[in-house]
């Protein structure tokens, strides 16, 4: 079982009794959108199966999702992050009328519910709009949860914040659980954290070791290899006392990383970092690069993507690999000429036989942009909620659906740094 207890006590919507019930359906709709149209619809694409089976049981349907950051309910914000344009794909795709609810705490919210006819959804605007959001307002909740019977979390990426919608609320309906893609998503990170394939890979870039410190706490025992890449790497490069130009670097994290290379090394655990880099003078697009000999970079000099030393190490740890885990770029591959180690690994990850588990925002639009996303056999939509459960914590968004007393494990305090290092 994993640390954070899997789906152990948490009920599916497929074991709960939803026919002609009205049902509030905690969804991730937070798509990315540029001037009020949405550019990439796949998180509403995977609220669909739950949606639908839902209204093959004639279900009254309340659906709710967060969308950006809003300060407030402001009106420049209703116009930056309504839910107008997500309710309007919602209704194109399920060939049905989506009714976008203004006010969550109105009264007249209760007639509008049970007055729903089978060709008609129910949508909140932005949840965030509202104070009692992310203040996990029991207030709130106790006026949602009086026109609701069942309720279903299907937003993995928000399962992670202890907000009303999330935590609150459910706290306040016995028949409580998910839908299929939070089910999906738990049973494939268990995957990772009961890997009984073996030798298993784990791939991490990006910015900031501190971001991905408790992944590599969890995962130390269970993994084989590990490649560190992108920003993060530079850190532990400058641990060993091997320069870094003027490359990103966590200063404060050297301590950390120091400590992190020696317990790989008395664990036995193959550590690959870069061999070489592409390097420049500044970081704009199309600017002139050099490769490095070494892992050395010269003063006044970045790294900005692994070179082609790096890359045939890693491609030839993937070959050997049966189960792999891939979490944050190699370099800045949003900006050429610095996609190329990426791109390459998301080739290499794709082409290889292992099982392969995509995770992170910047990951999955990797695989997307070098166009072999559907050969991944998983990819995670969670973001932040994928890594704190591969941590191993808590997520408060599942410990309340448990058939237990979670409320006695919420309170129990997060690990401090300190604690894990």
């Amino acid at each position: 079982m994993s640390g954070s207890g899997g789906l152990q006590g948490i009920k599916t919507i497929e074991e709960l009794n939803i026919n002609a019930r009205r049902v509030f359906i905690r969804l991730d709709l937070n798509v990315p959108m540029k001037e009020g149209h949405i550019t990439d619809d796949t998180r509403i694409r995977g609220a669909l199966p739950t949606i639908k089976y839902a209204l093959e049981r004639k279900a009254k349907i309340v659906l709710a999702s967060h969308l950006g950051r809003p300060k407030g309910d402001t009106p420049q914000d209703r116009a930056k992050y309504s839910l107008s344009a997500v309710g309007q794909k919602l209704s194109e795709l399920l060939n049905l009328d989506v009714l976008l609810f203004e006010d969550p705490n109105g009264e007249g919210i209760k007639g509008m519910v049970s007055g729903l006819s089978e060709k008609q959804i129910l949508l909140l605007e932005n949840t965030r709009f509202a104070p009692g959001e992310e203040k996990n307002s029991m207030e709130m909740a106790t006026n949602l949860a009086s026109f609701t019977e069942v309720y279903i979390d299907d937003a993995f990426g928000a399962i992670h914040r202890a907000h009303c919608t999330v935590s609150a609320l459910p706290s306040l309906i016995k028949e409580r659980g998910i839908g299929f893609l939070i089910q999906k998503e738990i049973t494939w990170l268990d995957k990772l954290l009961n890997a009984k394939e073996k030798p298993f890979l784990t791939l991490l870039g990006g910015a900031k070791v501190s971001d991905k410190i408790g992944v590599i706490e969890n995962l130390m025992e269970k993994v084989d290899s590990f490649v560190i890449g992108g920003a993060m790497a530079y850190t532990f490069l400058a641990a060993q006392d091997i320069a870094i130009g003027k490359s990103l670097v966590e200063n404060d994290k050297i301590h950390l990383a120091q400590d992190l290379l020696r317990r790989f090394k008395n664990r036995g655990k193959k550590l690959i970092l870069p061999v070489d880099h592409i390097i420049a003078a500044e970081f704009k697009a199309n600017a002139p690069t050099q490769v490095t000999p070494t892992a050395a970079i010269p003063p006044g000099m970045m790294a900005l993507d692994i070179g082609p030393k790096t890359i045939a190490l890693i491609q030839e740890e993937i070959s050997k690999a049966k189960i792999i885990f891939w979490n944050g770029p190699m370099g800045a591959f949003e900006t050429p000429p610095f996609e190329k180690g990426t791109f390459e690994i998301a080739r290499g990850i794709t082409s290889s036989e292992a099982i392969t588990v995509v995770g992170g925002g910047d990951s999955v639009t990797a695989v997307e942009a070098a166009g072999v996303a559907s050969k991944v056999s998983h990819i995670s939509t969670g973001g932040g909620a994928s890594l704190e459960y591969l941590e191993g914590r808590k997520l408060p968004g599942l410990e309340v659906l448990r058939q237990t007393d979670f409320r006695k494990e919420l309170e129990k305090p997060e690990p401090q740094e300190d604690d894990i290092v």
